[in-house]
């Protein structure tokens, strides 16, 4: 595991220098274009007569500091079912997490909230910065292990603009509704991270073979992660909701679908298992395949009965995915899904899409009442027809999925660059290459005898 002097004086300095630059890029950019919004500012708050609790903090903090959890402690603990990669899977996550936030309150803030040439910021570009961080984890899924944080921070780089863009497409341009992210996050982060990967193949990826498994206690602190992100999915697809019937419709929706998803998940893990065994990689992940599937839909009037169809699908397809089409990715199409994105996040959010299009499809007055005004602003004001708001849906889907396909091909080519350190492919999966790890010195001590004794 000895690296030349060369090449560990490159990762000594390339780490250190590019977060100093990165951080103090958008310290810069914050100076000269970040400013409080009017219910964050002290002066614009206090002029005129407003109740302190009419402030937009009370209503979305709690929405907030649930999706905060699931970022940090969520989407870190699900990925520490490596059992040499846990420093790596937290700890990068949290490094691309604190970096994604900072610069999607930029990227975002340009989009959607520059007034009188300043972003201005409160409760919801929170809310937005941790979506979009979101979608990064989730690329980071698809090449956990493969990569050195210096790579995974040039990856967010990248993703978070096109992940903007793509934004404000859909919801700006297209006037589309997503407001659980089936389509501008679940969607995009996996195809992203999968083109990623594809473009990253490593045909010698077999000589890190034993790494790639999970051992008892890393799948146990797995099922943290899962069972955080299970809790907390209601506040993430009713976060950005208009306060009110939709946002209690989107939560409720939310929390039916993962239930059915969790049953399904588990009668078809016991179905494919051997001997009717239930395998704990489906549980971790495909039980979630609910939240995902109605990020798109959950405001909209689908009924608890469609949220229970919806899980129930999600689940029962994400389960099959990890059993029998992660291996076809990776053999036949060269793609080396290290978490199974593609079951998770890439075909529950293509379906969540799809289900959103079906329910855009049958909005009617009748259905909705005043409520449409809320849901589909355009429908009630007589803009577009249900059939025309559905058709946008579909094309937001295909804008996402090209959007992730070629942001995810660019981002290959920069990670390949030859000056960006990566881990070799015989030591990928391993916090030793980037972590001080307790017992470091002692295992490569008894690697090193091995080796003598076998020659």
């Amino acid at each position: 595991m000895a690296w030349s002097p060369r090449r560990s004086a490159g990762r000594r300095l390339q780490l250190p220098l590019l977060c100093l630059l990165l951080q103090g890029a958008t310290a810069i950019l914050f100076a000269i274009f970040v400013r409080y919004n009017r219910e964050t500012d002290a002066a614009l708050w206090h002029w005129g007569n407003h109740s302190d609790a009419d402030n937009e903090f009370y209503f979305r903090y709690p929405s907030f500091q649930d999706v905060h959890v699931m970022i940090f402690v969520g989407f870190g603990f699900l990925m520490v079912f490596l059992q040499r990669y846990g420093f790596g899977s937290v700890g990068f996550t949290f490094l691309l997490a604190a970096f994604a936030l900072q610069w999607s309150t930029l990227i975002q803030g340009f989009f959607h909230s520059f007034r009188g040439g300043y972003i201005l910021v409160g409760m919801e570009s929170m809310i937005n910065a941790d979506f979009c961080a979101g979608a990064v984890l989730i690329s980071f899924g698809a090449i956990l292990g493969k990569t050195g944080p210096v790579q995974l921070l040039l990856m967010a780089l990248l993703e978070v603009v096109l992940f903007g863009l793509n934004e404000f497409v859909l919801l700006s341009l297209l006037e589309v509704k997503d407001a659980g992210g089936s389509m501008t996050i679940h969607t995009f982060g996996a195809y992203f991270g999968l083109i990623l990967s594809r473009v990253l193949y490593r045909p010698q990826l077999e000589k890190s073979k034993h790494l790639q498994g999970s051992v008892y206690h890393s799948d146990l602190f797995a099922m943290i992660g899962t069972i955080f992100l299970w809790i907390f999915w209601p506040s993430f697809n009713s976060a950005p909701t208009a306060l009110g019937d939709g946002q209690h419709r989107t939560a409720l929706n939310t929390y039916y679908s993962l239930t059915a998803s969790t049953l399904s998940t588990f009668a078809l893990s016991a179905l494919v298992g051997g001997d009717g065994r239930l395998d704990m990689v489906h549980v971790q992940n495909a039980a979630l395949a609910g939240g995902v599937v109605v990020g798109t839909s959950a405001e909209m009037m689908l009924t608890p009965f469609g949220a229970l169809a919806a899980g129930f699908l999600a689940g029962a397809i994400s389960t099959l995915g990890y059993k029998f089409f992660t291996p076809i990715l990776e053999s036949k199409l060269k793609i080396q899904d290290t978490c199974g994105v593609h079951n998770l996040h890439g075909m529950p959010g293509v379906l969540g899409a799809l289900l959103g299009v079906l329910v855009a499809g049958l909005a009617t007055h009748e259905a909705y009442g005043d409520g449409l005004e809320s849901v589909f602003p355009l429908i009630a004001e007589g803009q577009r027809s249900a059939t025309s708001q559905a058709m946008h849906q579909l094309f937001g889907l295909f804008v996402t999925l090209t959007f992730a396909s070629v942001g995810g091909g660019l981002g290959g080519l920069l990670l390949k660059l030859p000056i960006l350190d990566s881990p070799p492919d015989a030591q990928c999966y391993e916090d030793q290459i980037y972590w001080e790890v307790p017992g470091e010195h002692e295992h490569l001590a008894q690697g090193s005898e091995e080796t003598e004794t076998q020659a």
